[in-house]
């Protein structure tokens, strides 16, 4: 971290007090959408440096979390066949589908490995011509680049065992889907660090003007926040909606073309079902036609079916922001990391974790 920042903190939480000081509202509501700086504001205690008129609230930051239980019902069905390997990264093991997890069909004897990138998926298809090798493609456009460079990479070499079960999607549609609800009072959002490397800062200017809500890209170090969170209260009392960046050692306006060039190639965007938010229009990914023979669902001839939320679990709320993980009635009761009932427990970057570990 900067000395900068190291010997500023002091100066920057009375900055914050100040401005938001100036701020006539009674309440200012910022929303960050990244698991990474909901687990960072826990960790450091962010909350309890800011005056009490500012309310941080978690969104919809957590890739496994916004998945919809159907998707995992339909990873199972597919597990369950002899010929099929599971290849998934290993927060999504032991997300609960309507009946199973992955977790238990492999104890039941499913072929499931976890993989650490689509690439190792890839070499399993590779040395499984005898199986499909089913990659779980789950995640924000932080991981979509390197899932389109393998399901490139696959068809080129002709790995037509390689097949991906897409759930992808994309943080801008969703944030201005939040705000558009009027559900929760967002007055501000902290945007994500890493998915902004991809998509650059410009990708949020749209949702800027359009809601009249400050953007700033941020870090993820206490100091990182704190400071987003005093860039976005200046906007707020100049009356600006613009999209600042905190975090640039690493984002910059445009992002990085060859990654957008790569998601262009190989995805279209598409609407998708969020957990907790519904379906968004042009807010997930699908294959282009000419990917589309890697697709599971069109391979196996299926859809996501809608499944309902398991009586009591409040994570489709938690993830709009229209209640805390302490206002579900199965937090640190029937729902904990050890037994989760919803996926925001389950996950490190999941609101109902980060409370249980540090609130």
């Amino acid at each position: 971290m900067p000395s900068s920042k190291k010997t500023d903190l002091d100066s920057v939480i009375d900055a914050i007090r100040r401005t938001a000081g100036r701020i006539p509202a009674d309440r200012v509501s910022l929303m960050e959408v990244c698991g990474t700086h909901t687990t960072s504001i826990f960790r450091h205690g962010i909350r309890s440096l800011l005056p009490e008129k500012i309310l941080l609230i978690s969104g919809p930051g957590c890739p496994v979390c916004v998945t919809p239980m159907g998707y995992l019902d339909t990873a199972i069905e597919i597990a369950r066949r002899d010929d099929v390997i599971i290849a998934t990264f290993g927060d999504m093991i032991r997300v609960p589908g309507s009946e199973s997890t992955l977790e238990k069909e492999r104890a039941a004897g499913a072929n499931i490995r976890v993989v650490y990138s689509p690439t190792d998926a890839l070499k399993l298809a590779q040395d499984n011509p005898d199986k499909k090798v089913v990659f779980l493609a789950v995640g924000f456009e932080t991981t979509a680049p390197t899932t389109a460079i393998v399901v490139k990479q696959a068809r080129d070499r002709g790995v037509a065992n390689f097949l991906i079960l897409p759930a992808h999607k994309l943080i801008p549609p969703a944030m201005m889907a939040l705000v558009s609800g009027g559900e929760v009072r967002i007055d501000g959002f902290i945007c994500p660090g890493h998915v902004s490397v991809i998509i650059g800062a410009k990708g949020y200017e749209e949702l800027a003007s359009a809601t009249h809500c400050p953007c700033v890209v941020s870090g993820f170090e206490a100091a990182d926040v704190l400071i987003t969170i005093q860039m976005i209260l200046a906007q707020l009392t100049e009356g600006r909606s613009e999209v600042e960046i905190e975090y640039r050692q690493c984002v910059n306006r445009d992002g990085s073309a060859p990654a957008q060039k790569l998601m262009a190639e190989v995805f279209e965007a598409s609407d998708s079902a969020w957990r907790g938010l519904g379906e968004i229009p042009g807010s997930g990914l699908d294959l282009r036609p000419d990917f589309v023979a890697h697709d599971a669902l069109k391979h196996f001839g299926l859809t996501i079916p809608t499944v309902p939320e398991p009586a009591g679990c409040m994570c489709g709320d938690v993830l709009r922001g229209a209640k805390l993980p302490t206002d579900c009635p199965l937090f640190r009761e029937a729902c904990t990391p050890a037994s989760p009932v919803g996926p925001c427990m389950v996950s490190s970057e999941g609101s109902c974790q980060a409370y249980y570990k540090y609130a």
